[in-house]
């Protein structure tokens, strides 16, 4: 793999996660731009360094995904009362930046060049769209939310 490959390949996966990060900072939420922008390149040149060695990337991207696990809790917080949890979109983001680091190391472009656009439409218009279908269907938004207020 050339140096330009390298380059190549840990921009995108730092830039996948400045895009996501930069998402989750202007929405007021724990993780931004800087700590995004690192788990993506943080697994990109893990797998990358795995690649090299002829090691088994697979073990690795395996062990990202789990390690990650524990990044993602770190931002999940309950309420007071406990009966709601609140950051869960940004520990599925800090997840998604991770496999679009570890896409990177393996070198499928095509992966990160179409899923991050995706995820970005996700989190600019998934709130939106659940606001939406919770006035037009307002019985099961009741529903759901007597669900997880425990009153049903």
């Amino acid at each position: 793999m050339t140096t330009a490959e390298v380059a190549l390949r840990l921009g995108l996966a730092a830039l996948a996660g400045v895009a996501l990060g930069l998402n989750r900072d202007l929405h007021g939420k724990p993780t931004g731009v800087r700590t995004l922008g690192l788990v993506g390149l943080a697994s990109a040149l893990v797998v990358i360094a795995v690649g090299r060695g002829e090691g088994d990337a697979s073990r690795v991207i395996q062990g990202i995904v789990t390690g990650i696990g524990f990044l993602g809790a770190g931002v999940i917080i309950r309420s007071e009362r406990g009966k709601h949890v609140h950051n869960l979109t940004t520990a599925a983001c800090v997840w998604l930046t991770a496999c679009a680091g570890a896409a990177c190391g393996v070198g499928e472009w095509q992966l990160v060049l179409i899923g991050a656009p995706i995820a970005l439409v996700l989190l600019t218009g998934g709130g939106a769209f659940e606001k939406w279908a919770h006035r037009t269907w307002p019985a099961q938004a009741k529903q759901k939310t007597d669900i997880e207020d425990g009153s049903s």
